[in-house]
């Protein structure tokens, strides 16, 4: 049973990294990923029970504790993840100006097929955005419009994040970002307006290509670009 209930939890292990990594290099599906990982956690947890009932019987715990470290540890990394999002609205689009939100162009072709079509959606959606993140607000900044289109090009650049288009003109940058884990891709698209000469006002939106909930990634992902762009 001890033999069991390692076994069990290193495949929980191995279906834990697998199950991402396949994902991120597009050998399957984001949903036959997220199932993969949910089985690891079931098989940890089968492992994890075996050996501790082993152990118990036998007392053989130098084997049984294998795996139960293993099997614990394969459980507390999605567990961890969702502990932390656990406040978070199950919505992945959001924006500083939810009512005007900036739209998406060049990006479009890329989101061909994605389970998230580009528009947005607002109603409810804006609802629970504005009851969630109350902080996420237009960002005015005190230079020239042309001076902020070139601090969010630059920062974006630096945040790692693809550049899609940058249209002076328009006033307008997308990008996309790849999450380090299954390689999922969010959009984003930055707004440069000038509200009165050496004043202008930036609007952000970042949303996934799939999943109902982004867990706080793409409000989170706004913060940490704002903050570069103060």
């Amino acid at each position: 049973m001890i033999q069991n209930g390692l076994v069990l939890s290193l495949a929980g292990a191995a279906l834990l990294l697998v199950g991402p990594l396949g994902t991120r290099a597009g050998m399957w599906s984001f949903t036959i990923g997220f199932l993969m990982l949910g089985l690891s956690v079931l098989l940890a947890l089968v492992g994890a029970s075996l050996a501790l009932v082993a152990g118990v019987r036998t007392g053989r715990w130098a084997l049984a504790a294998g795996g139960i470290v293993i099997g614990l540890a394969v459980v507390s990394v999605p567990s961890a993840v969702i502990l932390s999002a656990r406040d978070t609205p199950p919505i992945h689009d959001i924006t500083t100006d939810p009512d005007n939100p900036p739209a998406f162009v060049a990006v479009l072709p890329l989101r061909t097929g994605s389970a998230n079509p580009p528009e947005y959606v607002g109603g409810d959606v804006t609802a629970q955005q504005r009851s969630a993140y109350p902080d996420i607000q237009p960002l005015l900044l005190n230079i020239p419009a042309a001076e902020a289109f070139d601090r969010a090009v630059t920062a974006v650049r630096d945040l790692g994040w693809n550049v899609a288009a940058s249209d002076r003109e328009a006033g307008r940058v997308e990008a996309v970002d790849t999450t380090i884990w299954f390689g999922i891709k969010d959009d984003e698209v930055i707004r440069v307006r000038e509200v009165s000469p050496g004043s202008t006002r930036i609007d952000v939106r970042s949303k996934s290509r799939v999943g109902a909930s982004d867990l706080g990634r793409n409000a989170q992902r706004i913060r940490t670009l704002l903050d570069r762009l103060r």
